[in-house]
């Protein structure tokens, strides 16, 4: 008889998987099992691997123990081990007769345990109720990985939703500025790139967990939606602003806050994604000497989103092109914000920015203004 031997009688039976390393007793089981199943034979341990992860892979592998070369404990490790071969049920069919062996075997992640010489209708009762078991497993884990698939196309549909709803205030925003959308997409990395580099620091390890990092990552380019409520002929001058221009255009950070407030109270519930969006739409105009608006907020009274945004948004308006000026060099803007540490910045978020200032500049470049 072939190690690899499959009795084909019907296409839609179970298929069996029997190893044992003597010919008598692998023609025993395969006259036994014939009529119910489809039968595959192994004479030893390597074999036994390689047919067990053959297409179609059996549903139940009865497995003898005391082999030459690799015993059946060793099979069935490798098995189990095997993401492949992992769900097929192992049953233990051997003369090894004492507790601590059958203990040994079920440790290894066997269903059941069979002592030799088998009784017939012991064997086929066994095997009936394991492949029951198995069909419904299966049943439960094809089930389960529907409800998984199916939640994960929700959340990605939630997802496309947030991102729609951030693209769309974003982009109203920036019709109504000289800032182009090149400035939201270089902020919203540039403030990824520096939660990372401070994530593992004491200071903020607890606020910048890989989630919230996501969140304020798309939640940076509705920094300025607020602008939308500023009159052109303040939003759009050319010229420096008068005291009372500047005064009217310091409440634009209070004005996107308000709109997302109001978004929020529509949904009747407190959104973390939102919570983000407030923090830096309403601080990141606040300084860390207090001298900021449009509360005079200090220190760590600022939000974290908004402190990361706030060096963000200057580094990225120092470098640009405006109307009214021109850009500045990299190395200008590095030595504008480490001379504001302390004062317009919290030190450590200047620190974070020297570490990584590098990717900054890579940023600038790939989305460089035309």
């Amino acid at each position: 008889m072939s190690e690899s031997t499959e009795f084909l009688v019907v296409h839609d039976r179970p298929l069996i998987l029997v190893v044992d390393d003597t010919p008598e007793n692998l023609a025993m089981m395969s006259e036994l099992l014939r009529e119910d199943y489809r039968v595959r034979v192994a004479r030893n341990g390597e074999s036994a691997l390689r047919l067990a992860r053959a297409e179609p892979l059996p549903q139940l592998i009865l497995l003898d123990i005391m082999m030459p070369a690799m015993d059946g404990y060793e099979v069935c490790r490798r098995l189990k081990a095997d993401p492949r071969t992992e769900t097929i049920p192992v049953i233990f069919l051997t003369a090894k007769s004492e507790v601590e062996d059958e203990t040994q075997g079920l440790a290894l992640g066997a269903v059941d345990y069979i002592v030799k010489p088998i009784s017939p209708a012991i064997v086929m009762a066994r095997l009936k109720t394991h492949l029951t078991l198995k069909s419904a497993t299966d049943f439960l884990r094809g089930k389960s990985d529907l409800l998984e698939a199916e939640v994960a196309r929700r959340t990605s549909q939630i997802e496309d939703l947030q991102d729609a709803m951030v693209l769309a205030m974003a982009s109203l925003a920036e019709t109504r500025d000289n800032e182009t959308g090149n400035h939201l997409r270089r902020t919203q990395h540039y403030v990824k790139r520096l939660a990372e580099a401070l994530s593992h620091h004491p200071r903020f390890e607890q606020e910048l967990t890989e989630h919230h990092i996501h969140l304020m990552y798309k939640c940076a380019p509705l920094h300025d939606i607020g602008k939308v409520g500023i009159p052109d002929r303040i939003l759009l001058k050319a010229g420096r602003l008068t005291a009372e221009e500047f005064e009217t255009m310091k409440t634009h950070p209070s004005l996107g806050r308000e709109a997302i407030v109001q978004a929020e109270e529509a949904l009747g519930r407190e959104v973390t994604f939102l919570r983000f969006a407030k923090e830096i739409t309403q601080c990141h105009h606040e300084k860390w000497d207090g001298s900021g608006y449009p509360a005079g907020l200090r220190g760590d009274d600022i939000p974290v989103s908004a402190r990361l945004m706030a060096l963000a948004d200057v580094y990225d308006a120092l470098i640009s092109r405006r109307v009214y000026k021109e850009p500045q060099t990299h190395e200008d803007a590095t030595a504008h914000i480490v001379g504001a540490r302390g004062r317009h910045f919290d030190p450590d978020v200047v620190d974070a920015f020297l570490a990584v200032q590098e990717d900054f500049r890579d940023i600038a470049t790939h989305f460089a203004d035309e």
